[in-house]
């Protein structure tokens, strides 16, 4: 069973490498005619894509997949047509094949140029997110790679439904359907296999929960990139106006509890917490937060609203209505504490002191450090990327969303005229 699923994948990275070499060539004006194409095709065949879907969830539901989980799974016409949307911005945006990145003219007449050229055969590993499907399919196919797609399980259905619309396209244009491939997910080896197809795929980038991505990371032999884990926090500093502080921490936290971008925990500078505590609970829980806090937190806040947090809460990534809150005496508190939980995803800080605000930019390290700004903004769509294919909490070769530019690498050319270098 094991080397069938092993020939299996290795025989779909064949057949990507096949297909990036004829889209490494393609034009921009043939890319993005396609991407309209794609987008035009999602709305046209939603009912059988949201028919898919719907069966995904019965299943998931029957399974006891989580709230979280099956928010992430679901599709909806406007989920549709926003992901056709995406597709569409991806069109408009600039190619980065091809770009100059530098370039010089060497004293002894050798030119040189380093241009972006497309990654060849992308791999994505990810959860029950259909939305993920279309956007690394489009941005991979924008970049000129070929993508493989190893969703998972619970949302089968919905992927296959989704990638049968995109191949169908590719190939009513000439284009090969093997750009764009699902592969087999009844079986947990099939990432493995995936993952250590080195010489046949270029780069894979897991997304989801922190198991997923240790999974792929601690068994690849092909490069990686790690995304997604986001234990973010929203720290409001004692020069914070009360408000703006309360709308940030809401939204940053329920706008979507179940993504990557979400506040976990919010950190509350000692001098202003006797006013923002009970402020910012009472916003969160008419919301239906459920707030984990520190005993200073439990002292400021009404009678019961807050469950005490224990040293578990400050890591935990709910991805859910849960936040955990903790009162801390200075700046320097809540950078130790943001060092020590973060996960280098998204920090925030709501300040009117720019010196205060300067020194977080400085010493938080994160993908992303938003002053006075929610976290939700971390997303591809927000920076204008379009699509995203994930949030990189690495620092290599991309960090933060990425977008078109990031699934491309360089390469040199050096245009000689009969140039031969001395012997030394």
């Amino acid at each position: 069973m094991t080397d069938r699923l092993r020939d299996e994948v290795r025989a779909a990275a064949g057949r990507g490498r096949r297909a990036a070499a004829v889209l490494a060539t393609e034009s921009r004006l043939r890319k993005d005619l396609v991407l309209c194409a794609m987008a035009d095709a999602l709305v046209a065949r939603s009912v059988e894509i949201l028919a898919a879907n719907r069966a995904d969830l019965v299943d998931g539901r029957a399974a006891g997949l989580s709230e979280a989980l099956l928010d992430r799974l679901a599709l909806t016409e406007s989920r549709v047509t926003a992901i056709a949307d995406g597709l569409r911005t991806v069109a408009d945006l600039p190619d980065p094949v091809g770009t100059v990145l530098r370039g010089s003219v060497l004293p002894n007449g050798l030119e040189l140029r380093q241009i972006r050229v497309p990654l060849g055969v992308v791999g994505i590993v990810y959860e029950a997110r259909p939305n993920v499907t279309v956007d690394a399919a489009g941005l991979a196919f924008k970049a000129g790679n070929a993508v493989l797609l190893r969703g998972s399980s619970s949302a089968e259905r919905s992927n296959s439904a989704l990638v049968g619309v995109l191949r169908q396209i590719l190939t009513d244009n000439g284009l090969p359907g093997d750009a764009v491939q699902l592969l087999p997910c009844a079986e947990r080896a099939s990432v493995e296999h995936l993952v250590t197809a080195r010489g046949l795929v270029d780069l894979v980038i897991p997304r989801g929960g922190a198991g997923l991505i240790a999974a792929v990371v601690d068994k690849a032999t092909v490069p990686t990139i790690e995304t997604g884990v986001g234990n973010c926090h929203v720290y409001v500093d004692r020069a914070a106006e009360l408000d703006m502080a309360r709308d940030i921490v809401v939204n940053a936290k329920t706008r979507r509890p179940s993504v990557c971008n979400a506040a976990e925990t919010v950190l509350v500078h000692a001098e202003v917490a006797d006013k923002a505590v009970p402020v910012i609970v009472d916003a969160l829980r008419d919301r239906g937060v459920t707030v984990h806090g520190d005993a200073r937190t439990g002292d400021l806040a009404a009678a019961g609203a807050v469950l005490p947090a224990v040293d578990a809460d400050w890591d935990t990534e709910y991805l859910s209505l849960d936040v955990a809150m903790r009162v801390v005496d200075s700046l320097d508190e809540a950078i130790g504490h943001i060092v020590e939980h973060g996960s280098g995803h998204t920090e925030a800080i709501v300040t009117g002191d720019v010196r205060a605000a300067r020194r977080f930019v400085s010493e938080v390290d994160a993908a992303v450090v938003a002053v006075n700004a929610s976290t939700a903004f971390t997303d591809g769509g927000e920076f204008g990327m379009g699509a995203e294919i994930g949030i990189s909490t690495q620092k290599l070769h991309a960090r933060g969303p990425m977008g078109l530019a990031e699934l491309t690498s360089t390469k040199w050319v050096v245009w000689g005229d009969g140039h031969v270098r001395s012997v030394s």
